[in-house]
């Protein structure tokens, strides 16, 4: 799973399969939802330089295996405290199959943010219409 948190409620995330997280994987999943002049800051995971130099992206890692998690506003606090809560969420399920994981993904994307506003969006909801979710 893959998360991009550009502000507040403004987090999307992907379900980027069992095996490692490629370059591939971030072209499939980030280019629809990020714009070319912002500032990707990641982990240390190889992946990101590479998509961010592909794409004309800045790019800061921060390592956080050196206990380094900011370097000045550089950190990866809201996505930390994203997992965190949907860690926390998913806990009383006790596990969910991977092939039901964007069905949960939706439902928490919908309950972190309140989106549920009308009847229409808990119908599309219901339906499994997440516009943020994408299964590469």
């Amino acid at each position: 799973m893959a998360t991009v948190s550009q502000a507040a409620h403004a987090t999307v995330d992907f379900v980027t399969g069992a095996a490692q997280l490629t370059t591939a994987k971030l072209h499939n999943c980030l280019p629809p939802v990020i714009d070319r002049d912002i500032l990707l800051v990641s982990d240390g995971h190889p992946a990101y330089p590479v998509f961010a130099r592909e794409n004309g992206i800045q790019h800061e890692a921060v390592n956080l295996r050196a206990g380094i998690r900011v370097r000045g506003a550089i950190h990866v606090h809201n996505v930390n405290a994203y997992h965190s809560r949907l860690r926390q969420w998913l806990r009383p399920f006790h596990g969910v199959a991977k092939r039901y994981l964007p069905n949960y993904l939706g439902w928490r994307w919908i309950l972190d943010a309140r989106r549920i506003m009308s009847p229409e969006s808990l119908l599309r909801a219901t339906l499994g219409m997440f516009p943020h979710l994408s299964v590469t």
